[in-house]
């Protein structure tokens, strides 16, 4: 069936789930540190279903690495491939603090490993260290009420040759904008000689294809469109992947006894199979760039627009 139909048949607000004010897509603005130093060229987005997250961290474009395939790329690009950053992971609302567990991630090791306080005024969510290590600028990018899915991956199957292609990950629909994340078949295991790090790894086996190949079988990928008309990859960890779909709109059915759905579809003349367990299938989930006034500072916003209102506008 199609998503709009898997929608219509199956609407359930999980209601396990953080705060309404942090579900969206968010973009980040800047990153500021506690040495005085701030980043605002990162491209950075937050997908976040009700508790599920998807995270993609990319250098600016004069720095992406433009070969359609890491079997392209010299081992200096390999290298630069290496740093992107994209995962995804369960997240948990306690004690006024956003934490994650579990999920996949492209990296070995956990680069962000606090957790976050954060708030939220209109489009801007503020993401604060507990250690005051660094604080971010988030903008929400889905503004307009839409869908709201949010699927933990359990694992991509081609059915055709009998082979796992990936197992953990998520698909997160936030209105116009969607994340997915497709975990690597095979974990990558460390012997108490290795480096902790992804990137000495790869340096220590740049010329192994088979470590390679398992390395960068990974996706994380945002787009942008509708579940009309598709989504568009507008951001990767895989440079081959912008522009094309995001996923396939047909092919899902759903097991509503094991809370899961599957979809087939067909990738160069082969059939995959994809396996969901559900968080949440909402039609219509009232993303916004506003937060609620309070009285007082409502009367104070309209008494002073000849200075407050002289320059405003609504950031893209």
């Amino acid at each position: 069936m199609h998503i709009n139909e898997l929608i219509a048949q199956y609407n359930r607000k999980n209601e396990k789930s953080i705060p309404d004010w942090m579900i969206g897509c968010f973009k980040r603005r800047s990153i500021s540190f506690a040495n005085g130093k701030i980043d605002t060229k990162t491209h950075v987005f937050w997908l976040q279903g009700r508790n599920l997250t998807i995270d993609l961290r990319l250098p600016i474009e004069a720095e992406m690495i433009t070969n359609q395939t890491w079997q392209e790329c010299s081992t200096q690009e390999i290298e630069q491939l290496t740093n992107y950053d994209g995962w995804s992971a369960d997240s948990t609302w306690q004690n006024n603090q956003l934490s994650w567990s579990g999920g996949s991630s492209f990296q070995i090791h956990n680069r962000w490993p606090e957790p976050a306080i954060l708030s939220r005024v209109g489009d801007c969510m503020i993401e604060a260290s507990p250690n005051e290590s660094y604080i971010e600028d988030w903008r929400i990018k889905s503004k307009a009420p839409g869908a709201l899915l949010s699927f933990e991956l359990i694992s991509e199957e081609n059915l055709t040759t009998g082979e796992l292609r990936h197992k953990g990950g998520a698909l997160i629909i936030n209105g116009d904008w969607a994340g997915l994340v497709l975990g690597r078949a095979v974990d990558i295991t460390l012997t108490n000689k290795d480096p902790k790090k992804l990137i000495d790894i790869v340096k220590n086996n740049h010329t192994d294809k088979n470590f390679l190949k398992q390395v960068f079988n990974f996706e994380t990928s945002v787009a942008q469109g509708s579940l009309v008309d598709g989504f568009k990859v507008k951001y990767s960890t895989l440079n081959d992947r912008l522009e094309q779909p995001l996923f396939e709109l047909n092919g899902f059915e759903i097991d509503e006894q094991a809370n899961e759905v599957t979809q087939t579809f067909t990738l160069n003349n082969q059939q995959i199979k994809r396996r969901f367990a559900i968080d949440t299938l909402e039609a219509n989930f009232a993303f916004s760039e506003k937060t609620h006034w309070r009285k007082e500072t409502q009367k104070w916003f309209d008494d002073e627009q000849e200075v407050l209102g002289r320059y405003l506008k609504t950031l893209t």
